[in-house]
């Protein structure tokens, strides 16, 4: 099936902007997908073949439709190989926008601030004792419920409060839990020894695969990832696809208050925004 694009010039209407809407919305959400991916070269190759398949049956149809009938129809399908081809790499992305769009969320916290800090001692306490130990480990702190069923499931649901012990004999090299990584809301530990998908960004040959994962979990979730390394004991923190090496307990602990919402700048903030709110109503 071909469009007749000299056809629609000749006969724009009202309808015609609508038209254009549509198309601008969603080259919008293509070009910021495309860079949120930091792979502008696949957005590229798509609207290459688009423009090519434009070109090919307005010239055709220029003609009334009886040159470039071949050409027509290679272009027609390579584009439809462009987007089959895109969806196959992008499919993991594909499929955690579907499950955001239709999971529904009630994963707010209901944790007191005392709480928080609480949980943030025993993580800690628990890296601290595993980096000295040379004990590997990743934890995912999720304060905004990004994590998903489909991860979740990899591992094996708690739902227990969390502790330094807790935390140290799960990644305890002979617990079978260990391998995978432990995921954290509020102070209770959701589930553990879960799989997370790699990043596919090139990383410090000295990283191994929980360092891939911790960054591969924060590029398309807003969480915060901690990694031990077995190897050397250094600690990392990952947030957005970046990461921090040679974590010391005060970054550690500022990096895990902020995440969780309760580190000085974070409650100055909330505070002001109680005030804000507080004066519209009066």
């Amino acid at each position: 099936m071909t469009y007749n694009f000299v056809e629609y010039a000749k006969n724009l209407d009202a309808y015609a902007i609508i038209d254009a809407v549509i198309l601008l919305s969603v080259l919008t959400l293509l070009i910021l997908f495309f860079i949120y991916k930091r792979n502008l070269k696949v957005l590229i190759l798509l609207l290459l073949g688009s423009i090519l398949e434009i070109l090919v049956s307005v010239l055709s149809e220029i003609r009334g439709g009886t040159i470039l009938e071949v050409s027509k129809y290679i272009m027609h399908y390579v584009v439809l190989v462009d987007i089959i081809a895109a969806c196959v790499v992008y499919q993991n992305d594909l499929k955690s926008i579907f499950q955001k769009v239709s999971t529904a969320r009630n994963t707010e916290m209901h944790n007191s601030d005392d709480e928080l800090h609480d949980a943030t001692s025993e993580i800690l306490a628990a890296c601290q004792d595993m980096a000295k130990q040379d004990v590997g480990a990743i934890i995912i702190i999720d304060t905004a419920g990004d994590i998903h069923n489909n991860i979740l499931d990899t591992g094996t649901r708690l739902g227990a409060t969390l502790s330094a012990p807790l935390l140290e004999s799960i990644f305890n090299t002979k617990a079978p839990l260990h391998d995978g990584a432990v995921i954290v809301r509020g102070n209770k530990i959701i589930a553990a020894g879960c799989f997370l998908t790699l990043t596919q960004r090139n990383v410090n040959k000295e990283m191994g695969t929980r360092h891939r994962a911790a960054i591969g979990v924060t590029e398309d979730t807003d969480v915060l990832s901690i990694v031990v390394s077995e190897e050397t004991g250094i600690i990392s923190v990952v947030k957005h696809g970046e990461i921090k090496r040679y974590m010391t307990m005060d970054k550690l602990k500022d990096e895990i208050e902020d995440a969780y919402g309760i580190s000085p700048s974070a409650v100055a903030r909330r505070n002001s925004q109680l005030r804000r709110k507080r004066r519209t109503r009066l």
